[in-house]
């Protein structure tokens, strides 16, 4: 999943994308945000031809994080077509994740 690519714009990325896009927002120091690398990984695994995953750092990206109203971490935001369909706060359980994202791509 820990493939980097640089954008413009985080619009530009959304826009550009050919399935919907789950974004991870993130702190370093957030417990809960740790717990979510190995559950985004096997959702990555069960979902990796009808999704794209994106982690952004809130830290970093502070205008993101107050553009799209992140008040609690991890928040997961899916995307399609460049707009937000939905925001999960908190961590859930892969099976759960992917049981809830296919309702939705």
């Amino acid at each position: 999943m820990a493939t980097k690519k640089h954008f413009n714009s985080f619009e530009e990325m959304l826009s550009g994308s050919d399935v919907p896009v789950l974004v991870d927002f993130y702190a370093e120091w957030c417990g809960p945000c740790k717990m979510m690398g190995p559950i985004l990984d096997q959702v990555n695994a069960q979902l990796k031809d009808r999704l794209r995953i994106v982690k952004i750092d809130t830290e970093k990206y502070t205008e993101l994080a107050s553009q799209y109203r992140i008040e609690a971490l991890p928040t997961l935001m899916l995307f399609k077509e460049g707009k937000p369909v939905d925001k999960i706060e908190g961590v859930l359980q892969a099976s759960q994740l992917v049981q809830h994202l296919q309702n939705l791509i």
